[in-house]
Protein backbone atom coordinates (compact mmCIF):
# COMPACT_ATOMS: atom_id res chain seq x y z
CA UNK A 1 0.00 0.00 0.00
CA UNK A 2 1.30 3.43 -0.93
CA UNK A 3 0.87 5.58 2.19
CA UNK A 4 1.22 8.75 0.08
CA UNK A 5 3.84 10.19 2.41
CA UNK A 6 6.27 11.18 -0.34
CA UNK A 7 7.21 14.83 0.11
CA UNK A 8 5.60 15.18 3.54
CA UNK A 9 7.86 16.52 6.29
CA UNK A 10 7.76 14.77 9.66
CA UNK A 11 9.32 15.81 12.96
CA UNK A 12 9.85 12.94 15.41
CA UNK A 13 10.86 13.95 18.92
CA UNK A 14 13.22 11.72 20.87
CA UNK A 15 14.03 9.89 17.64
CA UNK A 16 17.73 9.35 18.18
CA UNK A 17 17.14 5.92 19.78
CA UNK A 18 14.61 3.20 20.52
CA UNK A 19 11.11 3.18 19.11
CA UNK A 20 11.37 6.81 18.01
CA UNK A 21 14.31 5.99 15.81
CA UNK A 22 12.47 3.09 14.18
CA UNK A 23 9.48 5.37 13.56
CA UNK A 24 11.74 7.93 11.89
CA UNK A 25 13.28 5.21 9.73
CA UNK A 26 9.86 3.91 8.70
CA UNK A 27 8.55 7.36 7.74
CA UNK A 28 11.70 8.03 5.74
CA UNK A 29 11.35 4.70 3.94
CA UNK A 30 7.82 5.75 2.95
CA UNK A 31 9.22 8.88 1.30
CA UNK A 32 8.77 11.45 4.04
CA UNK A 33 11.46 14.02 4.77
CA UNK A 34 12.19 13.21 8.39
CA UNK A 35 13.54 15.52 11.06
CA UNK A 36 15.19 13.48 13.80
CA UNK A 37 15.18 15.20 17.18
CA UNK A 38 17.55 14.42 20.00
CA UNK A 39 18.70 16.28 23.08
CA UNK A 40 22.29 16.07 21.81
CA UNK A 41 23.29 16.95 18.26
CA UNK A 42 25.65 13.98 17.99
CA UNK A 43 22.92 11.47 18.89
CA UNK A 44 20.49 12.84 16.32
CA UNK A 45 23.22 13.02 13.69
CA UNK A 46 24.09 9.35 14.15
CA UNK A 47 20.49 8.32 13.49
CA UNK A 48 20.31 10.60 10.46
CA UNK A 49 23.50 9.11 9.05
CA UNK A 50 21.97 5.62 9.16
CA UNK A 51 18.75 6.79 7.50
CA UNK A 52 20.63 8.60 4.74
CA UNK A 53 22.75 5.51 4.18
CA UNK A 54 19.53 3.79 3.10
CA UNK A 55 18.98 6.46 0.46
CA UNK A 56 16.31 8.43 2.36
CA UNK A 57 15.97 12.05 3.45
CA UNK A 58 16.65 12.92 7.08
CA UNK A 59 17.84 15.92 9.04
CA UNK A 60 19.13 16.25 12.60
CA UNK A 61 17.94 18.80 15.17
CA UNK A 62 18.75 19.09 18.86
CA UNK A 63 17.10 20.85 21.76
CA UNK A 64 15.77 20.44 25.28
CA UNK A 65 12.03 20.29 24.63
CA UNK A 66 11.31 20.16 28.37
CA UNK A 67 11.90 23.93 28.30
CA UNK A 68 10.23 26.62 26.19
CA UNK A 69 13.48 27.92 24.70
CA UNK A 70 14.70 24.47 23.74
CA UNK A 71 11.38 23.57 22.12
CA UNK A 72 11.41 26.78 20.08
CA UNK A 73 15.01 26.14 19.00
CA UNK A 74 14.05 22.62 17.94
CA UNK A 75 11.08 23.85 15.93
CA UNK A 76 13.06 26.63 14.26
CA UNK A 77 15.79 24.18 13.29
CA UNK A 78 13.21 21.79 11.83
CA UNK A 79 11.62 24.55 9.75
CA UNK A 80 15.06 25.64 8.55
CA UNK A 81 15.77 22.07 7.46
CA UNK A 82 12.52 21.12 5.70
CA UNK A 83 10.59 24.37 5.32
CA UNK A 84 7.45 23.10 7.00
CA UNK A 85 6.30 20.42 9.43
CA UNK A 86 3.35 18.43 8.12
CA UNK A 87 3.54 15.62 10.67
CA UNK A 88 4.46 15.89 14.34
CA UNK A 89 5.22 12.68 16.22
CA UNK A 90 5.40 13.47 19.95
CA UNK A 91 7.44 10.40 20.74
CA UNK A 92 9.68 11.76 23.49
CA UNK A 93 8.89 10.65 27.03
CA UNK A 94 10.47 8.83 29.94
CA UNK A 95 9.20 6.04 32.18
CA UNK A 96 11.29 6.55 35.29
CA UNK A 97 11.11 4.29 38.32
CA UNK A 98 8.96 5.34 41.24
CA UNK A 99 6.20 4.38 43.64
CA UNK A 100 3.52 5.93 45.85
CA UNK A 101 5.85 5.76 48.83
CA UNK A 102 9.07 6.92 47.14
CA UNK A 103 8.04 9.42 44.47
CA UNK A 104 7.97 12.95 45.86
CA UNK A 105 6.30 16.06 44.46
CA UNK A 106 9.30 16.96 42.22
CA UNK A 107 9.14 13.47 40.67
CA UNK A 108 5.49 13.99 39.71
CA UNK A 109 6.23 17.42 38.29
CA UNK A 110 9.21 16.06 36.35
CA UNK A 111 7.11 13.25 34.85
CA UNK A 112 4.50 15.77 33.71
CA UNK A 113 7.16 18.07 32.28
CA UNK A 114 8.78 15.30 30.24
CA UNK A 115 5.75 13.33 29.12
CA UNK A 116 3.09 15.99 28.71
CA UNK A 117 4.43 19.54 28.50
CA UNK A 118 7.15 18.59 26.01
CA UNK A 119 4.36 17.46 23.67
CA UNK A 120 2.29 20.55 24.44
CA UNK A 121 5.18 22.83 23.50
CA UNK A 122 5.91 21.14 20.21
CA UNK A 123 2.23 20.88 19.31
CA UNK A 124 1.58 24.58 19.91
CA UNK A 125 4.58 25.44 17.76
CA UNK A 126 3.69 23.15 14.85
CA UNK A 127 -0.09 23.42 14.63
CA UNK A 128 -0.53 27.05 13.42
CA UNK A 129 1.29 26.39 10.13
CA UNK A 130 -0.64 23.13 9.68
CA UNK A 131 -3.88 25.11 10.03
CA UNK A 132 -2.70 27.56 7.39
CA UNK A 133 -2.14 24.64 4.98
CA UNK A 134 -5.39 22.87 5.99
CA UNK A 135 -3.54 19.58 6.53
CA UNK A 136 -1.51 18.03 9.28
CA UNK A 137 -1.00 15.13 11.64
CA UNK A 138 -0.31 15.22 15.37
CA UNK A 139 0.43 11.82 16.89
CA UNK A 140 1.21 11.24 20.56
CA UNK A 141 3.06 8.16 21.79
CA UNK A 142 1.34 6.91 24.91
CA UNK A 143 1.06 3.65 26.79
CA UNK A 144 -1.63 1.10 27.61
CA UNK A 145 -0.97 2.21 31.17
CA UNK A 146 -3.25 5.17 30.51
CA UNK A 147 -6.05 2.59 30.15
CA UNK A 148 -4.88 0.09 32.78
CA UNK A 149 -2.32 1.80 35.03
CA UNK A 150 -0.18 -0.27 37.34
CA UNK A 151 0.51 0.49 41.00
CA UNK A 152 4.17 1.13 40.19
CA UNK A 153 5.35 4.36 38.53
CA UNK A 154 2.14 6.25 39.39
CA UNK A 155 3.67 9.58 38.36
CA UNK A 156 4.44 8.21 34.89
CA UNK A 157 1.02 6.66 34.31
CA UNK A 158 -0.72 9.80 35.54
CA UNK A 159 1.28 11.86 33.06
CA UNK A 160 0.54 9.51 30.17
CA UNK A 161 -3.13 9.57 31.17
CA UNK A 162 -3.03 13.34 30.82
CA UNK A 163 -1.48 12.92 27.37
CA UNK A 164 -4.41 10.72 26.30
CA UNK A 165 -6.93 13.25 27.61
CA UNK A 166 -5.08 16.06 25.89
CA UNK A 167 -5.31 14.18 22.58
CA UNK A 168 -9.12 14.26 22.64
CA UNK A 169 -9.21 17.91 23.69
CA UNK A 170 -6.85 18.92 20.88
CA UNK A 171 -8.83 16.89 18.34
CA UNK A 172 -11.96 18.85 19.26
CA UNK A 173 -10.04 22.12 19.08
CA UNK A 174 -8.85 21.28 15.56
CA UNK A 175 -12.14 19.90 14.23
CA UNK A 176 -12.62 20.70 10.56
CA UNK A 177 -9.12 22.08 10.05
CA UNK A 178 -7.72 19.14 8.07
CA UNK A 179 -5.49 18.17 10.98
CA UNK A 180 -5.99 14.85 12.73
CA UNK A 181 -4.90 14.11 16.30
CA UNK A 182 -4.48 10.60 17.70
CA UNK A 183 -2.47 8.74 20.30
CA UNK A 184 -0.71 5.41 19.69
CA UNK A 185 -0.36 3.46 22.94
CA UNK A 186 1.98 0.47 22.97
CA UNK A 187 2.19 -2.16 25.66
CA UNK A 188 5.46 -3.97 26.23
CA UNK A 189 7.71 -3.41 23.19
CA UNK A 190 10.52 -5.70 22.16
CA UNK A 191 13.30 -3.14 22.31
CA UNK A 192 16.94 -4.10 22.66
CA UNK A 193 16.79 -3.29 26.38
CA UNK A 194 13.64 -5.36 26.96
CA UNK A 195 15.08 -8.33 25.08
CA UNK A 196 18.34 -8.19 27.06
CA UNK A 197 16.47 -7.98 30.38
CA UNK A 198 14.24 -10.96 29.70
CA UNK A 199 17.05 -13.04 28.21
CA UNK A 200 18.97 -12.54 31.44
CA UNK A 201 15.92 -13.59 33.46
CA UNK A 202 15.33 -16.52 31.14
CA UNK A 203 18.85 -17.75 31.68
CA UNK A 204 18.43 -17.53 35.46
CA UNK A 205 15.09 -19.36 35.39
CA UNK A 206 16.20 -22.00 32.93
CA UNK A 207 13.83 -20.92 30.16
CA UNK A 208 16.51 -20.97 27.50
CA UNK A 209 19.15 -18.76 25.96
CA UNK A 210 17.44 -17.44 22.81
CA UNK A 211 14.53 -15.03 22.42
CA UNK A 212 12.47 -17.73 20.71
CA UNK A 213 12.86 -19.94 23.78
CA UNK A 214 12.29 -17.20 26.34
CA UNK A 215 9.44 -15.25 24.74
CA UNK A 216 6.63 -17.78 25.50
CA UNK A 217 7.60 -17.70 29.17
CA UNK A 218 7.64 -13.90 29.16
CA UNK A 219 4.11 -13.85 27.76
CA UNK A 220 2.86 -16.37 30.29
CA UNK A 221 4.57 -14.90 33.34
CA UNK A 222 4.33 -11.17 32.75
CA UNK A 223 1.45 -10.32 30.44
CA UNK A 224 -1.88 -11.51 29.06
CA UNK A 225 -0.92 -11.24 25.40
CA UNK A 226 -3.32 -12.81 22.88
CA UNK A 227 -1.08 -12.80 19.81
CA UNK A 228 1.70 -15.03 21.10
CA UNK A 229 4.50 -12.52 20.58
CA UNK A 230 5.76 -9.32 22.15
CA UNK A 231 5.04 -6.30 19.97
CA UNK A 232 8.06 -5.20 17.97
CA UNK A 233 9.29 -1.66 17.37
CA UNK A 234 8.68 -2.20 13.66
CA UNK A 235 5.00 -2.99 14.30
CA UNK A 236 4.60 0.22 16.31
CA UNK A 237 6.34 2.18 13.56
CA UNK A 238 4.08 0.67 10.89
CA UNK A 239 0.99 1.79 12.80
CA UNK A 240 2.36 5.29 13.34
CA UNK A 241 3.23 5.60 9.65
CA UNK A 242 -0.32 4.67 8.64
CA UNK A 243 -1.91 7.08 11.13
CA UNK A 244 0.40 9.81 9.82
CA UNK A 245 -0.60 9.18 6.21
CA UNK A 246 -3.29 10.82 4.08
CA UNK A 247 -5.00 7.41 4.00
CA UNK A 248 -5.87 7.77 7.69
CA UNK A 249 -7.92 10.94 7.33
CA UNK A 250 -10.94 9.33 9.07
CA UNK A 251 -8.99 8.54 12.24
CA UNK A 252 -9.49 11.25 14.85
CA UNK A 253 -9.31 11.44 18.66
CA UNK A 254 -8.45 7.74 18.94
CA UNK A 255 -6.34 5.91 21.50
CA UNK A 256 -4.88 3.17 19.32
CA UNK A 257 -3.56 0.46 21.64
CA UNK A 258 -0.94 -1.82 20.10
CA UNK A 259 -0.31 -4.42 22.76
CA UNK A 260 -1.10 -7.84 21.32
CA UNK A 261 -4.50 -7.79 23.01
CA UNK A 262 -3.07 -7.38 26.51
CA UNK A 263 -5.78 -4.91 27.49
CA UNK A 264 -8.54 -6.69 25.51
CA UNK A 265 -11.37 -4.42 26.60
CA UNK A 266 -14.43 -3.02 24.86
CA UNK A 267 -14.11 0.74 24.54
Amino acid sequence: MDLQLAGKAALVTGANRGTGRVIAERLAAEGARVVVHGFAEADAAAAVSDIRAGGFEAFAVAGDITADAGAKATYDAAVAAVGTVDILINNYGLAEAGSWSRSETPDWIDAYEKNVLSAVRMTRLCVPAMKDRHWGRVIMLGTIGSTEPAARMPHYYAAKGALATMTVSLAKELAGTGITVNIVSPGLIRTKEVEERFLAQGYEKGWGTTWEEVEPHVLKAFMNNLTGHVTTTAEVADLVAFVASPRASALMALNLRIDGGTTAIVT
